[in-house]
């Protein structure tokens, strides 16, 4: 890619359409290709526009169909806090002196000194998503409200054709039936679109009534009102959390609690100083590197790494657990590790849920009977039906996961030479750092990196004190990737292409 001069000073907004249509905000018609459009603005691809906005020769532009921004509504419970140190923010690990970065943030308003004096390094939860809000309302190239509803690539032009649709701003058009429609054409695409909750099966035939993901617990914690049993599933660290709220709630609900987990233990989250050295773009390099058979062995056993809980939250479910009980107080809780939930039947919407269930280490089965569900069951990368028009350029593994080299790149077919970059898809290729805010940053500086040919940010050099594979004379591990920890400048590197089992490697 070569750099071009941008086409408007810096801080001041591209050329709009104003007209009063549908498309009113949004860049106008006939304006040359964007170096690159991102799909979804949840914090990864919002970081990679913040990072982007300190690089004036680079035309980006993104697009979400919410709204506004909106991190996990349904989990903003009060006194929750991030599990990582606020100088994880969506830019500062790469560039400290960003205007996007958190510090930034209390600067604009007025909480520098607050924040001072609260000598906390895990900032609440609610104030991340008020913070990644400000990041959102304040950049130029982020566009909410708009849906990427597919993309193409024209071999004719070298550049994919992204229609997008602006479905809520259709009355407003004086439209009627489809919603209108408009075109915008860019050398690479970034998919950032995020993961969507997982129902177990178990729950796949039940009314939604009374059993719910906790991505909904907020918006719907007081449909539990007035009922006796209500039942947890999941013991990461949203399970926790919902449990713990449910806790310090039950003097006044009454609520009979179970809490239901297929891992062997409450455990905690890896939290030690070397051993989240697993969380640093070292251990990605040497993930990368390893054969698929032995990453899709790795990734489910180091579950404490990011599903275990951390220690505030199971101090505080075992103080308030100890507290209740004194006297000989029934705590009206059960605690049920090692349990997998086989079925799940309701006779009715509103009527008793049985959960059939099953323990794992003794191979019993029995029931567990309850008024409501709220399952913790986690989330899973989407299958973005945008790209359908591509698919046969797309290349994928045995399962139908994309392939995706050390710098983020979809392998695809030679003729599509535009990039496809993937956020928050490639936990079978880069492992458990996947979904950390900690490497977010880092993960959008690799992608500019290589968008910009070596132009964009000095990426760190190793850091990690332990060795991560066999190590070399020199002491440095033996692994693949490693000019991810370099700054250089070099030639651009056409799209990977299809190769089984090596995805530009």
């Amino acid at each position: 890619m070569t750099f071009r001069a941008p086409s408007t000073a810096r801080g001041e907004r591209p050329r709009t359409v104003d007209d009063g249509s549908a498309f009113a905000g949004l860049p106008a018609g006939g304006e040359p290709p964007y170096d690159v459009v991102g799909v979804g603005l949840g914090p990864f691809n919002l970081s990679l526009a913040a990072l982007a906005d300190g690089l004036p020769g680079l035309r980006a532009v993104f697009f979400d169909q919410a709204p506004a921004f909106s991190w996990h509504p349904g989990l903003l419970l009060e006194g929750t806090t991030l599990q990582v140190p606020f100088l994880a923010d969506l830019v500062t690990l790469i560039d400290p002196t960003s205007r996007w970065s958190f510090l930034a943030y209390l600067r604009e308003h007025d909480r520098l000194f607050r924040f001072y004096l609260y000598e906390r390094f895990h900032i609440p939860r609610r104030e991340y998503d008020d913070y990644c809000r400000w990041v959102a309302d304040g950049l130029d190239s982020t566009h909410f409200g708009t849906r990427v509803e597919a993309v193409r690539w024209d071999p004719d032009t070298r550049l994919f054709q992204v229609t997008i649709v602006q479905p809520h701003r259709s009355d407003q058009a004086g439209q009627s039936g489809a919603s209108p429609t408009r075109v915008v054409t860019a050398r690479h695409l970034v998919l950032g679109i995020g993961t969507e909750p997982i129902m177990p099966l178990a729950f796949a035939g039940m009314p939604n009534g009374r059993a719910f993901h906790a991505a909904e617990y907020q918006q719907r914690r007081s449909a539990l009102a007035g009922l006796s049993r209500v039942t947890v599933v999941g013991s990461g660290q949203s399970g926790a959390e919902v449990f713990a709220d449910l806790l310090r709630a039950q003097p006044v609900t009454g609520h009979q609690l179970t809490w239901i987990t297929r891992t062997p233990a409450f455990a905690p989250m890896e939290y030690s100083k070397l051993g989240l050295e697993q969380f640093t773009p070292d251990f990605v390099r040497y993930f990368h590197g390893l054969e698929q058979t032995t990453k899709d062995t790795l990734v489910p056993a180091q579950w404490q790494l990011y599903k275990g809980i951390d220690a505030d939250t199971i101090a505080e479910i075992y103080d308030l657990l100890y507290e209740r009980t004194i006297g000989g107080a029934d705590v009206a809780a059960t605690l049920l590790p090692g349990v997998v939930v086989e079925t799940a039947s309701q006779r009715d919407r509103g009527g008793e849920i049985t959960l059939g269930c099953r323990h794992r280490d003794q191979n019993r089965a029995f029931p567990v009977h309850t008024d409501a569900v709220v399952l913790a069951t986690g989330y899973a990368a989407r299958r973005p039906t945008l790209l359908d028009p591509m698919a046969g350029l797309i290349d994928v593994d045995d399962r139908g996961r994309f392939r995706v080299d050390a710098r983020y790149r979809v392998a695809t077919d030679a003729g599509l030479t535009g990039r496809v970059y993937v956020q928050n898809a490639e936990l079978h290729t880069h492992g458990v750092v996947t979904p950390d805010l900690g490497l977010g940053a880092w993960r959008a500086a690799v992608i500019l990196d290589d968008l910009t040919g070596g132009d964009a940010y000095r990426l760190p050099s190793p850091s990690a004190f332990t060795t991560f594979g066999v190590p070399t004379r020199s002491g440095q591990p033996d692994g693949n990737g490693q000019a991810l920890g370099e700054r250089r400048v070099r030639p651009r590197d056409p799209a990977p292409t299809k190769t089984a089992g090596t995805a530009g490697r």
